[in-house]
């Protein structure tokens, strides 16, 4: 009997440090996505219209953090055409906006870009843009600004229902989270964001960009 107890307290005794193992195993796997959520790649999804069509209600994207501290490091600007998801910009804060929540928009100019919508139309520096994203014309005006350093001019794709620079002014950089770079869902929307796949009217209204928890 004692023989007996023995033997099945010595296999148990052999047996825990691979339960060990698996728990660090485990902690491990938790701390590495832990460390890729804050610092190099995070899951949201879009609650709103304002980014329509090249983003639906309900798109699930994949944010990356790298490459906006890459750039403020280096104290260069995003590039025009880049999808920024950033915080709340004080301007909105000010005006009882949630600070807790993030915003998602597309950069059309940078520092020193003279900025305008005029015709229904986005100027830059003078010159009408190509937007292959945008489905109307703009219905607002716009004089021509400057955009300050250290800044970018961001706008909605669903221009006549965003809440985006021409109503709260530059976005200063340092505000930026990160870049959309993936839809991951719906599967018939899966890949690289660029440009809208097809043309959709826009449902209106506004609403703060979700974390996927």
């Amino acid at each position: 009997m004692r023989s007996s107890l023995y033997t099945q307290g010595a296999m148990a005794s052999e047996g825990n440090p691979s339960r060990q193992q698996g728990w660090r195993d485990v902690l491990l796997w938790v701390a590495l996505a832990v460390v890729l959520r804050c610092f190099i790649l995070e899951p949201r999804w879009i609650p709103s219209g304002s980014m329509l069509p090249t983003l639906e209600l309900q798109d699930r994207i994949l944010v990356e953090k790298i490459r906006p501290k890459l750039a403020d490091q280096r104290h260069q600007a995003l590039s025009i055409g880049d999808v920024v998801v950033f915080s709340v910009p004080e301007a909105l804060i000010e005006a009882g906006y949630d600070p807790n929540t993030a915003l998602i928009k597309r950069v059309v100019a940078g520092p020193g870009d003279s900025v305008e919508v005029r015709g229904g139309q986005l100027l830059r520096n003078g010159e009408s843009v190509i937007e292959p994203w945008r489905s109307e014309a703009m219905d607002y005006v716009m004089p021509a600004q400057t955009v300050p350093p250290g800044a970018l001019w961001v706008l909605g794709d669903n221009r006549n229902a965003s809440l985006d620079s021409h109503l709260w002014g530059p976005l200063p950089q340092d505000r930026v989270i990160g870049t959309a770079v993936w839809r991951y869902w719906p599967l018939k929307r899966f890949g690289p964001i660029r440009f809208p796949l097809q043309t959709q009217p826009g449902d209106g209204g506004e609403a703060a960009l979700r974390s996927v928890s």
